[in-house]
């Protein structure tokens, strides 16, 4: 694990970088999108070579020994053995959840989440014209959690499709056995398909918290659940475009593939191949990778608390902090934290766009030197 270097990264300013050239020319830290600025691992990078190297790109279907690495990386990491025909591969997992509202729902029907939440969740219902329905998440001044008379209200609302984020962008909870049963229970009572987003299954922080996908919980739950995974979050591909539906029923995932039909690509092959050596070679520098993201999520936990006017709860998975500014904007009456910070010279996540104001995301996965500079800018903006 010593040999994979966390502490400085390649220069991506100038690139096709989306994180870096939205401040292109300026003096502002990227510490949005959730992208990391680690190159991606050495074992993924060989083979990519190894694959280009033959030189011949023709059409490809995933092959068997790729869905091998895939199931026993699931069974190994989450306890879960999935058999090979619940796989459906897809170029993304924002695909996936369009792909999920168009199979279940018809329009006019009702698409739950709970807020705040990753924003293409916010829009992936109006796509199809059906509607979103939502509920906020509670915050208790340690952590957030579930409204449950809140959630109950809302799936009233001729709700077809519960949308769950979990591990939870942004607030970075990793859900409770006792919270997956209750949702599994609404499920059941209402009648509803669960289509959870586990992009972030690969990045738990906190050993005594592990990831619990919510179709591991029995038989009748996972016949009316659509999983979605992917490498890209955990080993830092998400360009290479790939990822997965795992769908135990045979209905069910007959009728996503209708809604797939003649809309959604193939996954690209360098994708598929990236995806085979993750699961299958990269689990030491996934552990390598916790380690620094642990130590850095411990750092912005004290300097962000230790701050007038800011707070955020502890990070349980994903390298992405959740900031309340709501006392600093009163206080000062700013307008809008994130371009207040990006003022500063710290580039964040407006939580508007998660349909929560007063809030900001703070994307931590980069080099410690790094996340000291942007948190210094942070600490000058606040206490100047």
């Amino acid at each position: 694990m010593n040999s994979f270097d966390f502490n400085t990264s390649p220069d991506r300013a100038g690139t096709d970088s989306i994180k870096w050239r939205r401040y292109a020319g300026r003096d502002v830290i990227p510490m949005w999108v959730a992208d990391m600025d680690f190159a991606a691992p050495p074992a993924i990078i060989d083979a990519l070579h190894a694959r280009i190297d033959h030189r011949v790109f023709g059409y490809a279907d995933p092959w068997p020994s790729l869905a091998e690495a895939v199931i026993e990386g699931i069974a190994r990491d989450h306890a879960w053995r999935i058999q090979p025909e619940w796989l459906v591969w897809l170029p993304g997992v924002v695909t996936g959840f369009n792909v999920a509202v168009r199979a279940v729902g018809q329009p006019g029907d009702g698409v739950f989440t709970a807020t705040p939440v990753y924003p293409p969740f916010l829009h992936a219902a109006a796509n199809f014209d059906q509607r979103l329905v939502t509920a906020p998440l509670a915050h208790s001044g340690t952590r957030w959690e579930w409204d449950w008379p809140a959630t109950e209200a809302a799936l009233q609302d001729k709700v077809r499709l519960f949308m769950l984020c979990n591990p939870h962008n942004p607030v970075g909870r990793v859900f409770e056995h006792a919270e997956l049963s209750r949702i599994a229970e609404l499920a059941e009572r209402h009648d509803l398909i669960i289509c959870s987003d586990e992009i972030h299954c690969g990045l738990v922080l906190d050993p005594a918290r592990p990831h619990i996908p919510i179709a591991t919980l029995d038989e009748a739950v996972a016949r009316r659940t659509i999983t979605l995974m992917a490498p890209s979050k955990t080993w830092n591909i998400p360009a290479l475009y790939c990822a997965f539906a795992i769908i135990p029923d045979a209905a069910l995932r007959t009728r996503y593939k209708r809604a797939m039909a003649g809309i959604v690509p193939h996954v690209n092959v360098l994708g598929l191949t990236a995806t085979e050596i993750a699961y299958r070679d990269c689990g030491p520098w996934r552990e390598a990778l916790l380690d620094t993201l642990r130590a850095n999520a411990a750092r912005v936990f004290k300097a962000i608390n230790a701050l007038p006017g800011l707070s955020t709860t502890p990070v349980e998975a994903t390298y992405l902090a959740w900031i309340d500014c709501r006392a600093l904007i009163a206080e000062r009456g700013i307008a809008n934290a994130a371009a207040f910070f990006e003022a500063a010279g710290v580039g964040l996540s407006d939580g508007k766009d998660f349909g929560l104001p007063g809030f900001v995301r703070l994307n931590f996965g980069c080099p410690p030197a790094r996340l000291e500079e942007g948190l210094e800018r942070i600490r000058r903006a606040v206490i100047s």
